[in-house]
């Protein structure tokens, strides 16, 4: 080194070396505010520490020790004499360099004189080294690069950076550096090291070189440097480490009037505040904000964010906040609300000059009315990572007295749907897990944000058609739930909608309640969705249009619970409007997501305690439900929904938008309202007389929704549509106005027909065909609940209504039930489509048979969909596979299929053994056992079924190894079409040895007639199984829900156009009943087996006589029934399944039957009434009519063409396939009464039969279901075939 006053005497030395150079460092305590922002946006961090350059480039690294010297000696000269205080540097103010390519963003000091001193010494330094012309000079700090000096995102940038706190320190030593090259993960990169510093805080300044090159940072393996591979953990492991150092800052808390750090020990928080292990219960929010991307941010959205976090449906202990902006931040801790509910925050407000500003531009906040210490967890993606918050005083304690803080970790995952942002989503979610695993192995765990993980099964499938992503990435996506359930994490949506329904708010109900309840709209993975552009504009005009025009479920909160925690409950929010500028037209959403919170019960001693705390009564009678994965070749995506595509099970979008149409139709109809047209509308799921956009008149409110399995979106192409209407009025008056209402707009021939009225168990129902969509209305009278639609369902007050009510009310209460409590409502409907084809390939479908019917494979289905454990969603075949193996398993005589998240505290049912063999309850009174019509037979077929069922579907382990490797080969070409395959009828009909044959003819005059009477044996055959187990106790009886008949008459389509032969109603059906041994031992001799026959002759006798006695459906004229025993060859050969309609059936009598009684004519008078004056009406225009075209002859007759006798017209009404003989009344002159009318099929044309009236008192015919008079002998008027002079009505059949 050289002697301090030595003079060198050297010529110029070039300073054009980019491999070195002289610059002031500041003190390591003043980097973390700067350093936060240069890992982010400096190219240059940690390749350079934080510095102000004095010289750059400076010289040639071999020259170093002579420039040292040079520079050592002009500095111990002028600087010392001035006797001046020390050299001292602020950075108070940001700017930029702009370039021809990018810019250069620094800080830079704002005092000249400062600045100047800077100045000179550069200057002397300069011509130390010989250079007489040292240019102008700007000091400055690098902070970051950007690119377009005009876009709002630098502009955001220079704003963040003015935002940094001033600081300034007094220099005691300037550095010279030099670069070091490195080889780093195959890559050739630099770091500037210290090659020597000199003191210039000694009178004597002195220059020190060290033997190496010192490092500014800890680690020359860069964070800056591309992210390592898997195989270099402990590179990825040191790199978090730093940055995990780096990011995370202390706590703020509010006092006084400031915002300011919380002290680590400091467990006296806030003034009131005590810390504790057992707090109220928690509640934490989750939303994403939405930052502003343009330049200057308006801010004009930031009050309408505020309200939705403090409103009711929102408000919380802690909240997750995404998208948080440094402008938004500032707004939201000012406010004096945030500041008392909310004191502690993860990152203070950085319009505050002593706190740094957010580090990027979408960032992760979180905020807590409980004290809380946190930590940055990185992820491999810059600006990612995850803010783990540590509760000081919530938690639980270990065995061994150790206190376990709760641990609540605030994600914002790389959004997008390519193969690279699902890798970078898979690694994150493994690296916040992988954290809290190794940081908090037994402490309770809350994991809440912004996921962005695609969840839209149209959304993937679209991707992997467009090659937008990879089948592996694909498989990636569908196992990112396995690793949350691995890591015992469950979803607090699917945990609490399991167990509560929805969770929605009164206010967010009638927002989003209709688009949920759509599943014909929704795809896989789509319920529960906090992203929905299809129903928030802000998020639409985000994503555009395309597949990205889907909901995903992004935003979750995710709970283990250790014992300590449990979820209690879940809601959305943010659903309201408002307008933020004077130039918005129409009001809009605050952001682009909903909000989600979830309720949390805390205490300890709580091991796996449910989300619905259950009694000691229900736990005992809880069947749990384990999870069983479907094989490898039934676990593929999409094979169940291609299945029942194939097999014609889903609806077509015409179909759809066929009951759509035909639902809006009668809507408006009953209604008296425009019919809406639009997508959206139409598929509402009920509609009301009140919409201001449906009327413009006032009108008492009444609601039409429809109920059964269109209601629950389980429908298929062959079902009808049942509706039901709730109003204030009584049934008479609102059928009476149904009715006019209906055929007022059947003249308009507008596809409107009203089949006939009855009055079955439920009430009375108009059967219905709306643009050929087959309906059946029922009303019930409740103003209460129409009112305070659809909120009254869950309303307690609702159980305060009469027992008839609430029986009218179960269907849509328990359907909404379902709806709003199934975790995925997409996959239960395609699951129930799935389980309902199958029970009827079966046999096993038709619950009148005592079988399973619609309403009771949802009750079974959603009892599995919410007892699987709740980490993840369930595929629909692993669901499938679970449902079968778990009621395969069963036991239906002892145990209750009920769902024990609703039924958690008391079962209100007490099961009769005898009389109740099958009980699968429901949820709401009067009569919870859905199943009241099973027997023991009917039972134990169901139970053979479903355990044939799973063992088709699974891989028993008590085969051998021969049977193993069978097992093996055709699991292995399993699919879940051949699962389904086979003529499960036919193997039927050789299935038994012997059979008990129902056989039942009808040749009646009316199809409607023959549908009662078959509906009515059908519901018989019920009592008869009962009757055979009892009576033989040791016999296997098994009954096929369906009719068999020879195999010529199934062939018979019955379409002729006209027929006129009895044997064209002529119909022949048979049921069978097999009959085996109960076991391999039972009926072992003779004698026994002669007991049971008798027994069995004894049954069916018994049945004949029962249903021949009964007059209301049995008529010797017109339909026989018998029964016997047949033999499986000689008499079964040539039996096949009836495929021909025999009409509907509907339990009850025709309301407008002759064979009504007084009761039924009371109930009509109120409908008489408002008919008769409908009738005064058109016949004084007809009278009008008349009366002018008197004398002027008939224009619409044709002189000459005979008219067809009334015998003509009664024929081909009785006997054309194409006219329903039921639906037509003849009237007639009495001699003593005038004009009266009775129905045609109950028309005698015997004349020994003592109500025989003369065809030429027939005056008219007329149809029952519009009041259209079809023949009339005095006007010469033909609609039948067209004679006289009217035209022939085209019979449709």
């Amino acid at each position: 080194m050289a002697a301090p006053n030595a003079s060198p005497k050297l010529s110029t030395i070039l300073v054009n070396s980019h491999d070195t150079a002289l610059c002031i460092v500041p003190p390591k305590h003043i980097w973390p505010s700067v350093e936060r922002l240069r890992a982010l946006y400096d190219q240059a961090y940690e390749k350079w520490p934080p510095h102000v350059n004095l010289i750059y480039p400076f010289v040639r690294p071999d020259q170093l020790p002579i420039a040292a010297e040079a520079i050592e000696y002009v500095l111990s000269q002028p600087y010392r004499d001035q006797e001046e205080d020390m050299l001292r540097v602020s950075l108070d103010a940001g700017d930029v360099f702009k370039h021809k390519h990018d810019n250069t963003i620094y800080l830079h000091d704002s005092d000249e004189a400062r600045s100047a001193r800077l100045a000179n010494l550069r200057r002397d330094v300069l011509r130390a080294l010989g250079h007489s012309q040292t240019g102008g000079y700007q000091m400055h700090m690098t902070v970051a690069q950007s690119e377009d000096a005009e876009s709002s995102a630098h502009k955001f940038l220079l704003d963040k950076v003015r935002l940094l706190p001033a600081v300034a320190w007094d220099v005691g030593q300037i550095c010279i550096l030099v670069r070091e090259r490195l080889q780093l993960n195959g890559s050739s990169t630099s770091q500037m090291k210290i090659w020597a510093t000199i003191n210039i805080s000694d009178a004597a300044p002195v220059w020190h070189r060290p033997e190496q090159p010192l490092a500014f940072y800890d680690d020359s393996r860069l964070l800056s440097s591309p992210p390592p591979s898997d195989d270099d953990a402990e590179i990825g492991a040191a790199a978090a480490e730093r940055d995990r150092k780096l990011m995370s800052r202390p706590t703020y808390c509010f006092r006084g009037d400031l915002w300011v750090p919380l002290g680590t020990g400091d467990r006296s928080l806030v003034p009131g505040a005590q810390a504790t292990s057992t707090p109220e219960p928690l509640a934490i929010s989750s939303y994403n904000v939405l930052a502003e991307f343009e330049w200057p941010p308006s801010g004009a959205r930031y009050p309408h964010l505020l309200k939705n976090m403090l409103t009711n449906d929102s408000s919380a202990d802690v909240w997750v906040l995404q998208e948080v902006t440094d402008s938004f931040l500032s707004f939201l801790l000012d406010d004096d609300y945030v500041r008392e509910e909310l004191p502690f925050v993860s990152h203070g407000p950085p319009d505050q000059p002593d706190i740094d500003p957010l580090p990027s531009l979408l960032n992760t906040v979180v905020l807590s009315k409980h004290a809380f210490d946190w930590e940055h967890v990185a992820f491999h993606r810059k600006h990612k990572g995850a803010v783990v918050a540590k509760f000081r005083g919530i938690g639980k304690t270990s065995s061994t007295g150790e206190f376990l803080p709760t641990v609540v970790a605030a994600v914002h995952m790389t959004r997008g749907l390519t193969d690279g942002a699902v890798a970078a989503k898979k690694a994150e979610l493994q690296r916040i897990i992988k954290h809290l695993s190794s940081t908090y192995p037994d402490n309770p765990w809350v994991v809440a944000g912004d996921f962005n993980i695609p969840t839209s099964s149209y959304t993937i499938d679209a991707a992997l058609e467009k090659k937008t992503i990879s089948a592996q990435s694909a498989s990636q996506l569908a196992s990112f739930d396995t690793i949350l359930a691995d890591a015992g994490l469950e979803d607090a949506w699917l945990v609490a909608k399991a167990g509560f329904g929805d969770g929605k708010s009164t206010a967010d109900y009638v927002v989003d309640q209709d688009y949920i309840d759509n599943g014909d709209e929704l795809f896989e993975g789509e319920q529960g969705a906090t992203y929905d552009p299809l129903v928030n504009g802000v998020a639409a005009a985000i994503v555009g249009s395309g597949s990205n025009l889907r909901p995903q479920r992004y935003d979750r909160v995710l709970v283990r619970g250790e014992g300590f925690l449990h979820i209690t409950g879940f809601n959305k929010f943010g659903f309201r409007k408002s307008t933020h500028d004077e130039d918005e037209l129409e009001p809009s959403y605050a952001s682009d997501h909903w909000g989600v919170r979830c309720g949390l019960g805390v205490g300890e001693g709580n091991v796996d305690r449910p989300a619905v705390k259950q009694s000691d009564e229900i736990s005992s009678l809880v069947v749990p439900v384990h999870m069983t994965t479907a094989p490898e070749t039934l676990s593929a995506a999409g094979t169940v929904k291609e299945c029942l595509a194939d097999l014609g099970v889903i609806p077509t979008e015409e179909e759809i938008a066929q009951r759509k149409a035909a639902f809006d139709l009668l809507r408006s109809v009953i209604l008296d309202t425009p019919s809406l047209t639009t997508p959206r509308a139409t598929s509402t799921a009920a509609a009301t007389s009140t919409d201001p956009k449906s009327s413009t008149r006032s009108q008492p409110r009444v609601v039409i929704v429809p109920v059964g399995s269109y209601g629950l979106g389980v429908w298929t192409a062959a079902s009808d549509i049942d509706v039901l209407a709730i109003g204030p009025f009584s049934s008479n008056t609102f059928f009476a106005l149904a009715v006019h209402r209906l055929r007022k707009a059947a003249q308009s021939n507008s596809g409107i027909k009203i089949l006939r009225r009855v009055k079955a168990h439920t009430g009375t129902m108009l059967e219905l065909e709306i643009q050929d969509v087959k309906m059946d209305l029922q009303y019930c009278p409740a103003a209460s609940v129409a009112e305070e639609w659809p909120l009254a369902l869950r309303s307690p007050s609702s159980l305060l209504l009469p027992a008839q009510t609430l029986s009218k009310l179960k269907a849509i209460r328990e359907a909404d039930y379902l709806r709003r409590s199934v975790p995925d409502i997409v996959t239960f409907r395609l699951a129930h489509r799935f389980i309902k084809t199958w029970a009827k390939s079966r046999g096993i479908y038709t619950a009148r048979f005592g079988f399973l019917g619609g309403h009771q494979i949802s009750l079974l289905l959603a009892r599995v969909c919410k007892l699987v454990p709740h980490a993840a969603s369930v595929s629909v075949g692993d669901l499938l596979v679970t449902f079968f193996a778990h009621y395969a398993g069963f036991n239906w005589a002892r145990d209750l299929a009920f769902d024990p998240l609703f039924h958690s505290q008391r079962l209100p049912y007490t099961r009769n053994p005898s009389r109740e063999p099958l009980a699968i309850l429901g949820y709401f009174p009067p009569s919870l056992n859905t199943a009241l019509a099973a027997s023991v037979p009917s039972a134990r077929t169901m139970a053979d079924e479903f355990r044939r069922a799973a063992d088709a579907l699974l891989l028993r382990q008590d085969k051998d190894d021969d049977d193993n490797n069978n097992n093996n080969n055709n699991n292995n070409n399993l699919t879940w079409r051949s699962f389904l395959q086979g003529d499960a009828a036919a193997d039927f009909l050789t299935a038994y040895k012997s059979y008990v044959k129902i056989d039942v003819q009808y040749w009646g005059l009316g199809l409607s007639k023959g549908a009662q009477f078959v509906g009515w044996v059908e519901s018989r055959c019920v009592m008869l199984l009962v009757d055979l187990a009892r009576r033989a106790p040791g016999l296997y009886v098994r009954m096929w829900p369906a009719r068999f008949v020879e195999l010529d008459e199934s062939n018979d389509s019955n379409t002729e156009e006209e027929t006129t032969t009895k044997e064209a109603r002529d119909y022949r059906g048979s049921y069978l009943i097999g009959l085996d041994k109960l076991r391999a031992d039972a009926l072992a001799n003779k004698d026994d087996l002669k007991a049971a026959l008798a027994a069995v002759q004894t049954a069916l006798r018994r049945f004949e006589e029962n249903m021949r006695t009964d007059d209301r459906y049995f008529d010797a004229k017109s339909c026989w029934l018998s029964a016997g025993v047949a033999k499986r060859s000689s008499e079964l050969s040539h039996l096949v399944l009836d495929a021909r309609d025999w009409g509907r059936y509907t339990p009850g009598g025709d309301e407008e039957s002759d064979s009504e009684g007084e009761d039924c004519e009371e109930e009509e008078e109120d409908y008489e009434e408002e008919e008769e004056e409908i009738s005064k009406k058109k016949n004084n225009k007809k009278a009008l009519k008349e009366k002018t075209e008197k004398g002027k002859g008939n224009p619409n007759l044709e002189p000459g063409k005979k008219l067809r006798t009334a015998a003509d017209v009664m024929s081909r009404l009785r006997w054309d396939p194409g006219f329903d003989a039921a639906d037509y009344i003849v009237g007639y002159e009495d001699r003593f009464l005038g004009t009266r009318e009775r129905a045609l099929d109950a028309w005698k044309t015997e004349q020994t039969d003592e109500e025989f009236i003369p065809q030429h008192r027939i005056v008219y015919f007329k149809r029952r279901s519009d009041g259209e008079v079809v023949w009339e002998r005095k006007t010469r008027r033909d609609g039948i075939f067209g004679s006289g002079g009217g035209a022939g009505d085209t019979p449709s059949m």
